[in-house]
């Protein structure tokens, strides 16, 4: 069962890998928040959670995350990586975890011989490229409804009501080694950053009438 002290543990050890890895030039470890009625918060210190609801573009949301140190990790290549979650008496009752690359290459541009000797950042300057933000989130209060509002959902692009149903919440090393995989390896599959592996998981939220969709699956063990 992963617990909040487990999370905490996890994004703890995840982001001292990241670094170690040399994959990130800016981080920030996560703040464990305990509240009146059993709520625990874990996130980045000082969070403004209401930057992620704002009617403004992406553009304009990535630059605030940016220049308030809204994240988690900030990749080399510019994306800012968020973890949080809320529990209340030790269940899980939020998360939202989000990957947000940067909107316009301007910095690459400027340093292209640079990273064009790096197999890893190919990918970032290949005009064809169009930064897709995504965002597993899981809420399983008052929004929740099958199919429409799924527990536990995969948003892409920000778009309002793109939620792809998940099996089950996410766990930190779940999140960080789906990015990891993703979007920082080379073309022969070799890892960057090699994370410590858990066992933990959250249990399974889908519901019946949701696995006849297209969903995703977190992984499991036998």
């Amino acid at each position: 069962m992963l617990t909040p002290k487990k999370v905490l543990q996890q994004i703890q050890k995840l982001t001292e890998e990241a670094i170690r890895s040399s994959l990130t030039n800016a981080e920030n470890f996560p703040s464990f928040q305990e509240k009146p009625n059993g709520v625990v918060d874990i996130g980045i210190s000082n969070s403004d959670y209401s930057i992620f609801l704002k009617g403004i573009s992406y553009a304009d949301m990535y630059r605030e995350l940016d220049q308030k140190k809204q994240y988690n990790l900030k990749m080399l290549d510019g994306a800012l990586i968020t973890l949080l979650y809320r529990f209340v008496q030790d269940e899980l009752v939020e998360h939202r975890l989000s990957f947000l690359p940067a909107p316009d290459l301007e910095t690459f541009q400027k340093e292209s011989k640079l990273y064009l000797e790096d197999e890893l950042y190919l990918d970032v300057l290949d005009e064809r490229v169009v930064a897709v933000p995504l965002r597993f989130d899981f809420d399983a209060g008052k929004a929740f409804e099958p199919i429409r509002h799924p527990k536990s959902h995969l948003t892409l692009g920000q778009y309002e009501h793109c939620r792809i149903p998940v099996s089950s919440a996410v766990s930190p090393h779940q999140f960080m080694s789906f990015i990891l995989w993703n979007f920082y390896r080379s073309s022969d599959g070799r890892e960057y950053c090699t994370l410590t592996k858990y066992r933990d998981r959250f249990v399974k939220s889908i519901m019946p009438e949701e696995t006849g969709m297209i969903h995703v699956c977190t992984p499991i063990w036998d």
